[in-house]
């Protein structure tokens, strides 16, 4: 048996975050992984996807300045674009690894199980431990439909060798629409189709609609109010059936339609750790129903966005806490969630929603930003802007964009926000102009 004063289950940002500055602080400490050392954004998450990305929104960009500076359009290419990914990630399970073992925390690989006395079983390992972190984030969920064998999921879709020319997304939310973004820039016929009329449901209604719009208009064949019932091969490739009777056949069918908690290895009955659906049940301090076991990220069941700088704040949030006596509950900033794209779509803060259920408490600003010198420029044909202000400070509060700036808009909202600046404060920065951040005085 091995003793250690923490033990962090999960390699990725937030269990490393936690796992560095525990050490830190002196006490002797071990991350367990059972897949790929640095988690799920930089293998086959949020990073992969932003390098492939970056060649997306350059291509829109240029198509937006077609006859107004620019005659020609550039084309992805495929291969060449993969290889860059891959020349990033193939170096993050390494490189991981290696930096625990430089800084001397103790390192396991293998699936983690909770025994019935309270220790954990990694393989041919025992391992006792003062406390645990639970980081293990989530996992692609699997309808479960005819043909469900069939079904990849992003993990597989950021490292195809080859993009299909026909390909079909079941669920329009984060990474549904994301990924249809770059495999309809990339060449392929994209089939999105979502369950319900509402997809992108936390997000501002009207610009979901906006920028679905825009997919269409870009050649996206969204299909809403309906569900893939069957999927079945067909020759080389697979015959999709919806629960409306319409059918087709794509090169390959990705499972868009969510994620779920990676849960279920740990046997965490056995610690008397509750779960509901949506992950880990927690107290403010993080702490689960066992309170020798805490947990982070996005395994945990809680409002916030699950990202990973979320997880990555928390893990900084137990440094603090498991080192610190009577340490306050967690209290999180504003957090920006975005949705990229060759238009992306961002908001933070009090939503739209919210600020329309307390009408007494906040106005909400609707501008067409298409006019605006910033946009016009770059020619940006659809950019908007809803701004919720503070009735009763006049301070921006939340806001939602749609914009092929989007996230470079929310960041300075962020900073705006998080700060509690007010229209006059906003008014004494000089800031660079013209650019974004020199808007932000003609917000509210």
């Amino acid at each position: 048996m091995q003793e250690f004063d923490i033990v962090v289950i999960g390699g990725g940002p937030g269990g490393l975050a936690a796992a560095y500055g525990l050490h830190a602080r002196g006490l002797n400490v071990a991350v367990v992984e059972k897949d790929l050392w640095g988690g799920t954004c930089p293998n086959r998450g949020c990073d992969p996807k932003k390098i492939l990305m970056a060649a997306v929104e350059t291509q829109g960009h240029a198509e937006a300045l077609q006859s107004h500076g620019l005659t020609s359009v550039p084309q992805i290419d495929w291969p060449a674009l993969m290889a860059t990914k891959r020349a990033y990630t193939e170096q993050i399970p390494s490189g991981t690894h290696d930096g625990l073992a430089a800084a001397k925390i103790a390192t396991f690989h293998g699936t983690a199980t909770f025994n019935d006395d309270g220790t954990l079983t990694v393989g041919q390992d025992q391992l006792n431990s003062a406390n645990w972190i639970i980081a293990t984030g989530q996992a692609p969920r699997i309808p479960a439909i005819d043909g469900a064998e069939w079904l990849n999921t992003s993990n597989e879709f950021l490292d195809l060798d080859h993009l299909p020319a026909d390909i079909t997304l079941m669920g329009a939310g984060y990474v549904g629409v994301e990924l249809a973004a770059i495999a309809n820039a990339a060449g392929s016929q994209v089939h999105l189709v979502h369950h319900s009329d509402r997809p992108l449901r936390a997000f501002d209604g009207d610009l979901v609609k906006d920028l679905l719009r825009r997919l269409k208009a870009e050649g996206v064949d969204v299909q809403l109010n309906t569900e893939i019932t069957t999927v079945a091969p067909a020759d080389d490739q697979f015959k999709v059936t919806t629960a409306d009777g319409n059918s087709w056949t794509t090169g390959m069918v990705f499972a868009t339609a969510g994620r779920q908690p990676a849960v279920a290895d740990l046997h965490l009955d056995r610690v008397n750790v509750a779960t509901t659906a949506h992950g880990i049940t927690v107290n403010g301090n993080l702490q689960t129903t066992n309170p020798h076991i805490f947990a982070l990220g996005d395994v945990v069941d809680r409002p916030q966005p699950k990202l990973t700088p979320v997880a990555g704040f928390e893990g900084r949030y137990l440094t603090e806490t498991l080192t610190t006596c009577d340490s306050p509950a967690i209290e999180y900033p504003v957090i920006p969630s975005v949705v990229y794209g060759k238009t992306q779509l961002a908001q933070l803060g009090v939503t739209t929603t919210e600020a329309a259920q307390h009408p007494e408490q906040y106005q909400v600003n609707d501008l067409d930003l298409t006019g605006w010198y910033s946009y016009r420029r770059i020619q940006d044909p659809h950019a908007r802007i809803k701004v919720v202000v503070d009735q009763a400070t006049k301070r921006i509060v939340g806001a939602a964009v749609l914009s092929s700036e989007a996230e470079q808009v929310i960041n300075y909202l962020d900073f705006v926000i998080t700060h509690r600046m007010s229209s006059a404060d906003i008014s004494q920065m000089i800031t660079a102009y013209p650019t974004l951040a020199s808007d932000l005085t003609y917000f509210n």
